[in-house]
């Protein structure tokens, strides 16, 4: 099955509120759209970003319109429009064949707010919330683990017929396997480790090697590989598999808190990066971050010789330039996955992220 059937729209559940606003600081962008129809390939991202200057403000915004089945969702043809009640914009979902609220009626002056809660629908050709296709591969495999982590992890001692290498459907033999538990796990392999920029082990990229089955327990155990993404190899680790899956689920938001990190590695291994591509952040859990977290990406002014006041001859710190946004997608323990959802320009290892 491919990841766009077994994709669940992130879909926003919106609850009644008073008329209301907590969006006195929301500010639309200059030249916007007083209306967009919504094309094949769009994402909520996109379309926000054509109206408002911060479009993780999307759902502060947001009027369901209660004459439309599913207003939640978002299709190819559908009709975004600005509009103003009380004098503060809001948007608006039209589709066609939909019938408008009647004009004086409860419904046209019923303002409502989005909550936090999710649910999850099937994709259909709803437009998903960013380009899934960017991220969907960084939810089943690549990990990180903490450092040290995959020393005491059990391992492949040997193989079937004591090949070094092992194949889809091939038996391993494993030590360090419970005497019972879990049957499914993971084969990885250590990768990358992400260090800050003092050289600080941050965690440790577990590269997914495949999944094996346990046939029996003992010492060794006796498991047989069932899928595969590269030849086993004996010394590769296993861990308990989540049998969770991708979880899309996730609404961007601003921190409550300060956060201070840096982009500490670039997916694709460049030294630079632009608009959707991924990112480590040189934080996680313990740092306070969260999927869905929205962080302006800044790069050092860097300092200059003052050549005017030549009897000082002293250095000028220039100040940070904000260069773009990520989104956070992915958490562990000490650094996290973002996707770079908008660049002003090139984007550097070690640039600094931060609340906006």
């Amino acid at each position: 099955m491919t990841i766009w059937k077994k994709f669940a729209v992130l879909v926003f559940s919106f609850a009644a509120a008073s008329s209301v606003y907590a969006q006195d600081d929301i500010v639309l962008k200059d030249q916007h759209p007083v209306n967009y129809m919504v094309k094949q390939g769009d994402t909520l991202w996109d379309i926000a970003s054509r109206f408002l200057r911060d479009p993780w403000r999307w759902p502060d915004i947001w009027y369901v319109n209660p004459q439309i089945e599913n207003p939640h969702l978002i299709y190819p043809g559908d009709e975004v429009v600005l509009t103003y009640k009380d004098g503060k914009p809001q948007l608006e979902l039209r589709r066609a064949g939909a019938a408008p609220a009647a004009p004086g009626s409860a419904d046209t002056t019923r303002t409502v707010k989005l909550s936090p809660e999710i649910r999850r629908q099937p994709l259909g050709e709803a437009v998903p919330v960013v380009p899934v296709e960017a991220i969907s591969q960084f939810f089943s495999r690549p990990s990180v683990v903490r450092p040290g982590e995959l020393d005491g992890a059990a391992y492949i001692v040997s193989s079937q017929e004591a090949h070094l290498i092992a194949g889809l459907g091939d038996k391993i033999y494993v030590r360090g396997l419970p005497e019972s538990g879990p049957v499914r796990f993971n084969i990885v392999r250590a990768g990358k480790t992400y260090a800050d920029r003092d050289g600080v082990a941050l965690g440790v990229e577990a590269l997914h090697v495949g999944e094996a089955v346990v046939r029996k327990f003992g010492d060794p155990a006796t498991l047989e590989i069932v899928s595969l993404n590269r030849e086993a190899l004996v010394g590769d680790k296993l861990m308990v598999a989540d049998e969770r899956g991708a979880d899309f689920d996730f609404v961007p938001h601003v921190p409550d808190s300060e956060i201070n990190a840096r982009v500490i590695s670039l997916v694709d291994g460049l030294s630079r990066f632009g608009q959707y591509q991924v990112v480590v952040v040189g934080a996680g859990k313990e740092q306070g971050i969260n999927r869905g977290h929205v962080l302006a990406v800044y790069q050092s002014g860097g300092t200059v010789r003052d050549k005017v006041v030549k009897e000082s001859a002293s250095l000028v710190a220039l100040p940070d330039e904000r260069v773009g946004y990520l989104m956070v997608f992915r958490v562990f323990d000490k650094v996290s996955y973002g996707l770079v959802m908008k660049s002003e320009r090139d984007m550097r290892l070690f640039d600094s992220v931060r609340k906006p």
